[in-house]
């Protein structure tokens, strides 16, 4: 696709004017392109901050029109205009920036989005999925499991992440970026491969809620950690595990800021080692409890990390539960029921993994 057809592309879908089955498409392009993702998101802080420009712009011109009327009605002075001029002084320079980039985008948009982009990639969020290799003799085999009893040929799974249950029923949550779009989802742990199906996105927060349905999946009575709604203090111990390889994988750190990237308060900041296939991984507690779940990392930045707050677990089952038609098409999520207390805490880290680990998956999807 050429740049110009491409930008093309992203303004009509960003303006909602794409037809459904090409906006269907365009985002499974989107889904497994990162350029293109990048593009995307770039493009709109782009026309965020156009926005801003005009806004400006605009109240600059509504205080020249009110100094006029105020004088014409000899509400002030004519020897005191001071005011606007200083409000002009102090925004002239932003102005000048957006009759610019107005002038420039009567000409041609693209361009602009070209200019500018370099800019904006530096402040971008890497979300932290993982694409998985046709290559990969071992992911291949996982996948082949599916329908290994009738040697029908499968769909190699391109996107992978982590997850986790919330419930021991056979519902685990990972990150929405992980599985969007997919037609087809399987979770893999030490005990097996599982097939899955997508209950719930929260493209916003960004969780899923997935639902295991295979025979040969073993539920828990009780999990092991609770899932915390206060979330964690400056400076506290955290520790995850999760799937950024084929096998689990123990990283720990602290909580470093109680907001994500830009100030999100759907997110936290964490110090912990975090590589792609981490999405979906839950942030634990020296208690074992889950206090957030790994999203994304800051490009260019070591060590940046950013989670989403567990009460999000909370707000999505909520919203699941008022939804009457999801309800009516599977009863059993109105009993569903998240686990408040941890019967891990006080034990040692190993042991804690131990208890724990059974209860992960990696997430493949396609």
């Amino acid at each position: 696709m050429k740049d110009t057809a491409l930008l093309d592309a992203v303004e009509r879908y960003l303006r909602g004017e794409m037809l459904p089955e090409e906006k269907l498409f365009f985002e499974h392009i989107r889904a497994t392109n990162p350029d293109v993702d990048q593009l995307v998101v770039e493009h709109s802080l782009f026309l965020d901050q156009f926005t801003q420009y005009g806004e400006i712009d605009k109240l600059k011109s509504q205080l020249n029109e009110v100094h006029q009327q105020l004088t014409r009605e000899g509400a002030i002075e004519k020897s005191r205009p001071v005011k606007v001029v200083t409000l002009w002084n102090k925004y002239k320079r932003v102005v000048g920036v957006a009759a610019s980039i107005a002038g420039i985008t009567a000409l041609g948009i693209s361009g602009l989005v070209t200019a500018l982009s370099p800019k904006v990639s530096r402040e971008h969020v890497e979300l932290l999925d993982r694409r998985l290799q046709t290559t990969d003799a071992r992911l291949n085999n996982l996948t082949n499991k599916i329908n290994s009893a009738s040697a029908q040929a499968t769909t190699p799974f391109t996107s992978g992440g982590t997850g986790f249950l919330v419930d021991g029923k056979g519902y685990p949550v990972t990150n929405a970026h992980v599985v969007k779009n997919s037609t087809l989802v399987e979770v893999q742990n030490n005990l097996g491969t599982f097939n899955a199906r997508i209950i719930h996105l929260d493209r916003q927060a960004d969780p899923a809620l997935l639902k295991i349905e295979d025979t040969s999946f073993r539920t828990w009575n009780t999990l092991p950690y609770g899932i915390n709604k206060s979330g964690s203090d400056l400076g506290e111990e955290l520790f995850t595990l999760g799937y950024p390889r084929d096998e689990i994988v123990y990283n720990k750190g602290y909580m470093s800021a109680k907001t994500g990237f830009q100030g999100d308060t759907l997110a936290c900041q964490i110090a912990i080692s975090a590589n792609p296939g981490n999405s979906g991984t839950p942030v634990l507690n020296n208690d074992g409890e889950v206090i957030g779940i790994v999203n994304s990392s800051q490009q260019g930045a070591q060590g940046v990390v950013f989670a989403i707050r567990s009460k999000n677990i909370y707000r999505a089952i909520d919203s699941m539960k008022s939804d009457s038609i999801l309800l009516k098409s599977d009863s059993t999520l109105s009993h569903l029921h998240l686990p408040q207390t941890s019967s891990i805490k006080g034990l040692d880290r190993k042991q804690q993994i131990r208890r724990i680990e059974d209860c992960i998956f990696i997430v493949k999807s396609n």
